[in-house]
């Protein structure tokens, strides 16, 4: 399938017959991070299994009122209550008594913020959803993903009308554990299923200072009430002095949730996330394919990723398509900063080629390309990505679907 290949001429064919898959010969990253715990209760050592026995007798024998959380009742001594309470246990080391006082502190707050409500509540924060804090597709092993950006505030007008005054910081931090309750309701609770989440900070524009106080109480009011709710905790467009600012959180945060943590400079955000997350599953503005568009029109076409080495052109042809047909794609390479084409070549000799997108200089900010082109005649579709003048491997990723014409040719 694959044409011969040397360092500035490395050409990828893909055929639109079904059978001929082209996702197969392409690179994948594989990522290395933390595994999840399956929450098996026969996998849990000896004494493992009786902290778990001992925090239900105790639990039972609580004075707290309420005794569920996401629907799931703790005392029902089933796989989801086990899930839940394995969680606590391993926030405080499988010791019980702490355990149990953070799980009933954890009830408490949950009972006078009325969490278990709070994700079909309108708090007025329309603008900054798909922005700010929001709920997009799945990683590769299927945790729900959550991504946050608050370089919005570093417009001072928008830092006022959300963080101006008590009143208002407090609505705000409603509104974002609104949003992770959203994320919480999508896990399976049950040994062996999707129990986490993973979690996607930019800090690209974050105004550091001006935000301390709402990210540290944003900080604790997750670890507190959500322990071991994120697999992963992903930070993206690093900058140089976070190291500050980690300082700062380092102390709140335990030994196990610090080993979550993956930090990825500014620049790199689609060759972290691709290790982890599917392009087609990732937002534009990161290197992905993913637009909020497209979550109208159900689950997500898949794309094909591969990627592009210093000093190379990658031409990537799709073949068979007729006469009439309407060929639609969408192409994108990580940190762009390379040049970008597309032409169509007909099969009949004497037909010249067709420039469909004239060479074009793409930046490292520019979100993936989308585009569509009908055929007068049967030919290939050829996308052409430049990157002989940088030294640089980068990622990629592109799609692509024929609608054949209704009427003859």
């Amino acid at each position: 399938m694959d044409a011969s290949l040397s360092p500035f001429d490395h050409q990828k064919t893909q055929n639109t017959e079904p059978k001929k898959s082209f996702i197969t010969s392409l690179i994948t990253l594989r990522s290395n991070h933390m595994k999840e715990d399956t929450y098996f209760v026969s996998e849990l050592k000896p004494t493992e299994q009786k902290s778990l026995q001992e925090l239900k007798e105790k639990l039972k024998a609580s004075s707290s009122k309420a005794s569920s959380m996401w629907g799931v009742s703790l005392l029902g001594g089933d796989d989801k209550a086990d899930v839940i309470l394995l969680k606590f246990l391993r926030a405080r080391d499988f010791k019980v008594a702490d355990s149990l006082r953070m799980l009933e502190k954890c009830l408490e707050w949950r009972e006078e913020f009325k969490a278990e409500k709070l994700t079909e509540e309108d708090l007025g924060f329309k603008d900054l959803e798909g922005k700010v804090a929001y709920m997009r597709g799945y990683d590769k092993e299927g945790h729900p993903v959550c991504y946050n950006a608050y370089g919005v505030f570093k417009e001072r007008e928008m830092y006022e009308r959300v963080f101006g005054d008590e009143e208002k910081l407090n609505k705000f931090l409603r509104w974002r554990v609104q949003v992770l309750e959203r994320g919480v309701k999508m896990l399976h609770f049950k040994p062996g299923g999707v129990n986490s989440i993973i979690q996607v900070t930019d800090l690209k524009d974050m105004p550091k200072r001006e935000l301390r106080v709402a990210s540290n109480q944003i900080l604790s009011l997750f670890q507190d009430n959500y322990p071991e709710m994120v697999a992963t905790k992903i930070f993206i467009n690093v900058p140089w002095y976070f190291s500050v600012i980690y300082s700062m959180f380092n102390p709140f945060l335990t030994h196990r949730t610090k080993s979550k943590f993956v930090m990825s400079k500014e620049g790199n955000a689609a060759e972290t996330l691709y290790k982890f997350i599917r392009p087609e599953d990732i937002p534009v503005q990161y290197g992905g394919l993913s637009r909020p568009t497209d979550l109208q029109n159900g689950p997500p076409k898949p794309a094909s990723e591969f990627s592009i080495k210093g000093g190379e052109k990658v031409n990537i042809q799709i073949e068979g398509i007729e006469g009439g047909a309407t060929i639609t794609w969408d192409i994108v390479v990580g940190g762009w900063d390379l040049e970008y084409t597309a032409e169509f070549v007909p099969n009949a000799e004497e037909s010249y080629a067709i420039v469909v997108e004239k060479p074009k200089k793409m930046k490292a900010s520019d979100e993936a390309v989308c585009n569509s082109f009908t055929t007068v005649e049967a030919g290939k579709l050829i996308l052409s990505v430049d990157n002989t003048l940088s030294r640089k491997k980068k990622v990629a990723a592109y799609r692509y679907t024929v609608r054949k014409s209704t009427t003859a040719v």
